[in-house]
């Protein structure tokens, strides 16, 4: 017997992404529904061959479903979850609401798929798209020779900020070729042809949450004894993340067998030859509709003892987000704890 799902969020980019990976992952569906807001109701969104209709999500019975893919903000999970989980469906939440909850796990399957053991509420939490990629490099190295600290620089898509903020670069590098006005409004500079060092608000340490998130969400889901320092900066790209990533280990490490193991690790590509007439590495133009994260510019750092540094980069639509998101859903169907 088929798993019946319910989408919430599913006008978004990440919803609509979510319907899109469940069918080309062939995932056991008896039956998909898309939920949005009452504004949304008949509106058409793809779903493999098919076409679903929008239902409206605060009148839709969730105890005909098992589970519920969510992708609607914050302050709705906070809301809509308990109640969700309280119906019966197991929930896995896009949104930053429940990632740090101790009752929730925080989970990449690559990663720690046996913290799916111990649900609580009913509620997974999908860490932010950053950190995903960003874990899923640095668990087989951390595996290997025990990692100490890492410090990383992100390099972040617009598309992280949902449709609008794909929508500002748009029309903001539109703007500067027709000589029109830059007028930002979701970013706080002009993000056409600018790079911006500030993802959501900023904190009393002057660190910014973004980076307060990468840094508490790899402790929760790799290890807490990890020191991670994070800068993290929005760039004029429409989808993809990168990470530059500089990491300390306990033992020696080297470049070689660092790349023999990314080679080999699961949800990894690596790609890297620094042969100047045929280079290898990845940008976020090849990672865009891939489910890999890739790894490129493996490096040892003369400048700390057993150092390496490397260049991470995934589409975070996917990775960061959808696929992560229904690679949990499979993980929570293969450990026998959803059931339709």
């Amino acid at each position: 017997m088929g798993i019946k799902v319910a989408v919430f969020g599913a006008t978004g980019a990440v919803g609509k992404e979510m319907l899109t990976i469940l069918a080309e992952r062939l995932f056991p569906a008896e039956e998909v529904h898309a939920l949005a807001s009452r504004r949304s109701i008949g509106t058409e969104l793809s779903y493999g061959d098919r076409t679903l209709k929008c239902k409206d999500a605060e009148t839709f019975d969730f105890s005909k479903v098992d589970l519920v893919l969510m992708s609607a903000g914050g302050d709705v999970s906070k809301e809509w979850a308990p109640k969700i989980a309280k119906a019966g469906a197991l929930v896995v939440d896009n949104s930053s609401a429940w990632r740090m909850d101790p009752d929730v796990p925080l989970v990449v399957p690559e990663v720690n798929p046996e913290a799916l053991d111990a649900i609580k509420k009913g509620i997974v939490a999908n860490p932010n798209c950053s950190t995903i990629q960003t874990v899923v490099a640095l668990k087989p190295l951390h595996d290997a020779a025990g990692i100490t600290r890492v410090s990383v620089a992100t390099y972040q898509s617009t598309s992280g900020g949902g449709q609008e903020a794909m929508d500002e670069l748009w029309r903001q590098t539109r703007a500067i070729y027709v000589n029109d006005p830059i007028e930002p409004e979701h970013f706080p500079k002009q993000i056409a042809f600018n790079v911006i060092p500030k993802i959501d608000i900023f904190m009393e340490d002057g660190a910014t949450k973004e980076e307060w998130k990468m840094t508490v969400e790899t402790k929760k889901i790799l290890d807490p004894k990890i020191k991670l320092f994070a800068t993290c900066a929005r760039v004029p790209v429409f989808v993809g993340h990168c990470v530059a990533a500089h990491i300390e280990f306990e033992r020696e490490i080297s470049a070689a067998k660092a790349r023999s193991i990314l080679r080999e690790a699961p949800g990894l590509m690596l790609i890297d030859r620094a042969d100047e007439d045929d280079p290898a590495f990845v940008t976020p133009v090849e990672s865009v509709g891939e489910f890999a994260t890739f790894v490129s510019r493996v490096r040892e750092d003369p400048t700390v003892e057993n150092g390496l540094a490397m260049w991470i980069v995934s589409d975070n639509l996917r990775k960061g987000a959808a696929l992560n998101t229904v690679q949990i859903a499979e993980t929570l169907l293969n450990r026998g704890i959803l059931k339709g």
